[in-house]
């Protein structure tokens, strides 16, 4: 056999979304990319080191007030008469609530609405503060469909810090009138190799708290507004992941506070917690499942006055299966979502995280917490499987309500509680002089909180909200018939952006691949595509091959909705490989068949209709690849048609 080497040249960030949504698929979780990834999320559970003793109490948020985006330029004057308003603390019973230029001017039964001004019947409605997500990564259209659903602010955990500038600089212009606001860590706090490294993109470790104070001055000048430290060290997925230690995350909690800034730690295990608490830190932006909380815990937090965001929804789907899936059944909210979200709420993460961790875990620590006066914000840790910007707020409450929440507490957790923890005084309430970010909803969500859902109208600074579903996005037609025969002795296809290597590299993982062209093909033709490498272990879901666009641009869609069968000619190291085919309407994860491959060439015909939520109006990608187990892998392929 002679071959031809094979080079795809450096990965685009169109590319690394692939490697993004593969990771998708994968065990790792709690966690977010930055929007240069395109599509999707993820992270890695578990924890790291020990210690018991607590430090003084962190600086109170009082002294931590974020920049507030001015009023917007649309914002109108109008009044919602004879509504109930849950003020994020109480309740206040036929009420008026009257908005002046984005601001809430009067609140009370005996209000009166100047002439002219818009009135809006809230007659058995109740009137809300918008929602404020305490844990994102946001990305792409995520904050114009989070207000669809009520949440009107969200605090980003980690995204790229290019695209969060750009959203702060449209918010202190005014011109973010249509989508929720932005309060962001931008980059993690994180050791070389460690949790938050896995995303292809460069990320600033550090290793000792010397380099704290320089490494938290250069966030805060890339435009922070707090800072996110992960402790981490993989043990809930069975895998070593470096990890920051006890002396510089407190290196990295005094640097963040010197400078008014929060400083919130990841944390996923018993550990990892007593260790954040041993740091000093203001916050916890996840809660542990590894363990029942230990009997000292809650008091402890409660002393040290910290707050935490369990995000519950993401380890619902970590332990249980898909978090939002019911939600897409909901008849306020399915009909808003558009097919990328519905996939995205039904998925989950692959059960690879230890016996022990248990959303009930979760569950009894969030009650201890609660009832041990901790403030316990709502979060989503939207978009990792099971989860959608705005739309998995309203599990969350849920989520809330079988940890022992009352619905006037779950609401609080996503209204007045993350405005106080995060230093938001001019939102998270109703009350005169706070801005008009408003939620009207039919019925009384305090007696019943998934009526939460049922909204009427959404206002973000006195501007209605257009919450009409978008078109979807559909593929451009591309024909029927041969993808590539390699009979020009190069890696080229017959259509489309072509092939490119795809390994889990990108996500921290070591498979490898080496594609080249061979000589003597299929049924007698010039050439064709071997492609060998090795699946390796360091990665949740490992994957490596080759990966076909059939797009203008990688990951462009194209309309295949006349296509029935995937077929190809194969041989190799006999055993089995995949192929996986993505799309829009499944978001980030591939749908997947296997195919055999034996010492001689053979056909092989893959319907599509086999391929599981596989909507080939809007294909994406096809990935020819080793696996499903690790170790060495080798197939050729030819003669590819789409029929």
């Amino acid at each position: 056999m002679k071959t031809q080497p094979h080079s795809s040249g450096a990965a685009s960030p169109l590319v690394r979304g692939l490697a993004f949504a593969l990771a998708a698929a994968s065990a790792l979780t709690l966690v977010g990319p930055p929007a240069a990834a395109s599509a999707l999320v993820l992270a890695t559970p578990p924890a790291a080191a020990s210690a018991l003793a607590l430090a003084s109490p962190p600086a109170t948020a009082s002294a931590l007030v974020l920049a507030s985006p001015p009023t917007p330029a649309g914002a109108q004057s109008l009044a919602v008469v004879g509504v109930r308003v849950f003020d994020g603390e109480e309740v206040i019973e036929r009420a008026t609530v009257l908005v002046e230029d984005g601001v809430i001017a009067v609140v009370g039964p005996d209000a009166t609405v100047p002439d002219g001004v818009e009135t809006i019947d809230g007659t058995g409605r109740t009137l809300l503060p918008g929602f404020i997500d305490g844990h994102g990564h946001s990305q792409g259209e995520a904050l114009r469909r989070a207000v669809v659903f009520g949440t009107t602010t969200v605090l980003d955990m980690f995204t790229d810090v290019g695209w969060a500038a750009e959203q702060r600089a449209q918010q202190a212009a005014g011109e973010a009138d249509d989508r929720a606001d932005l309060f962001s860590s931008g980059t993690l706090a994180t050791a070389p190799g460690g949790h938050g490294t896995q995303y292809g993109i460069p990320i600033p470790t550090l290793t000792t708290p010397e380099e704290a104070d320089e490494w938290v001055a250069a966030r805060i000048a890339e435009g922070s507004d707090h800072i996110k430290i992960v402790i981490e060290d993989g043990t809930v997925i069975d895998l070593e992941t470096p990890t920051l230690d006890l002396p510089t995350v407190r290196a990295l909690v005094q640097a963040a506070r010197s400078r008014g800034k929060l400083a919130v730690a990841h944390t996923t295990t018993v550990e990892a917690a007593l260790m954040a608490l041993a740091a000093d830190v203001d916050g916890f932006v996840h809660i542990f499942g590894d363990a029942p909380p230990p009997e000292d815990f809650a008091p402890a937090a409660a002393e040290a006055g910290i707050f935490v965001v369990p995000t519950l929804t993401v380890l619902e789907s970590l332990t249980e299966g898909a978090s939002g899936a019911p939600l897409a059944d909901d008849p306020d909210i399915g009909p808003l979502m558009t097919s990328q979200e519905r996939a995205q709420v039904a998925s989950s993460y692959p059960r690879r995280a230890s016996e022990g961790y248990a959303l009930q875990h979760a569950l009894d620590a969030v009650a201890a917490l609660h009832a041990a006066g901790v403030p316990v914000l709502a979060g989503t840790d939207y978009p990792n499987p099971g989860t959608s910007a705005g739309i998995s707020m309203h599990r969350e409450f849920e989520l809330l309500s079988s940890a022992g929440f009352s619905p006037a507490e779950a609401l609080a957790a996503a209204t007045s509680l993350p405005a106080d923890a995060f230093g938001l005084d001019d939102r998270g309430r109703i009350a005169p002089g706070k801005r008009a970010d408003l939620v009207l909803v039919e019925g009384n969500p305090l007696e019943d909180v998934t009526l939460a859902r049922r909204i009427v109208g959404v206002w973000k600074g006195g501007v209605a909200i257009d919450r009409t579903k978008p078109e979807e996005v559909v593929g451009t037609p591309a024909e029927l018939g041969p993808v590539a025969d390699f009979d020009g002795g190069e890696a080229t296809a017959d259509y489309g952006a072509g092939w490119m290597d795809s390994t889990d590299d990108i996500v921290g993982g070591n498979s490898t691949v080496t594609v080249a062209v061979g000589d003597g093909g299929a049924e007698g033709s010039p050439h064709y595509l071997a492609v060998s490498g090795e699946i390796g272990d360091g990665f949740g879901f490992p994957w490596a091959g080759e990966m076909f666009y059939p797009g203008a641009m990688p990951m462009a869609p194209v309309d295949l909705s006349a296509a029935t069968e995937l077929v190809f000619w194969a041989r190799g190291e006999p055993g089995t490989y995949r192929v996986m085919m993505f799309c829009q309407a499944l978001g980030p994860a591939p749908t997947i068949q296997t195919f055999n491959v034996e010492d001689e060439w053979q056909q092989v015909t893959l319907r599509f209709d086999a391929f599981p939520g596989l909507d080939a109006s809007a294909l994406l990608g096809v990935l020819w690849a080793g696996g499903p187990g690790t170790g060495p892998f080798q197939f050729d392929i030819d003669q590819i048609e789409i029929r």
